[in-house]
């Protein structure tokens, strides 16, 4: 199966959050940002044991893996991104902290074409210089 439709359901998924977890921590019986990324990422790690359970997949085997401190380092700036990311909505407006956060995906892009050699094209360095431009005009008053 093609990555296109997980990143489209992804897409449709991830759009929901900013506006939810602004609206749970806002206003008259706001929950702090910190205790509704518990609650968020609960359901997230629920739903992921969920489908490790479901399609039988074993955790143990990979815990010797050379791969792993990767993927404890993902979850220790995923762990600084959310909450930070949570705070901000907590903080600020939507339209606001969601593209500066979105920006994410410039910073990876350029991570990934100089230390992964993924190719550099001058339509990926327009994309990316179209996606500044972007944040910068949604984030200006």
């Amino acid at each position: 199966m093609s990555y296109l439709p997980w990143a489209i359901v992804a897409l449709g998924a991830y759009t929901l959050v900013p506006v939810l977890m602004r609206t749970a921590t806002t206003g008259t019986e706001a929950i702090p940002s910190d205790v509704a990324t518990v609650i968020s990422n609960s359901i997230l790690v629920v739903g992921a044991v969920a489908v490790v359970v479901g399609t039988d997949q074993r955790v143990t085997p990979h815990l010797g893996s050379s791969k792993l401190p990767y993927a404890v380092a993902a979850g220790v700036f995923l762990a600084v991104g959310i909450l930070t990311y949570y705070r901000a909505l907590a903080l600020g407006p939507v339209s606001v902290v969601t593209p500066v956060f979105g920006m994410f995906l410039v910073t990876s892009s350029i991570i990934g074409m100089a230390f992964l050699d993924e190719p550099v094209t001058a339509r990926k360095i327009a994309g990316i210089g179209f996606a500044v431009l972007a944040v910068y005009l949604v984030t200006v008053d």
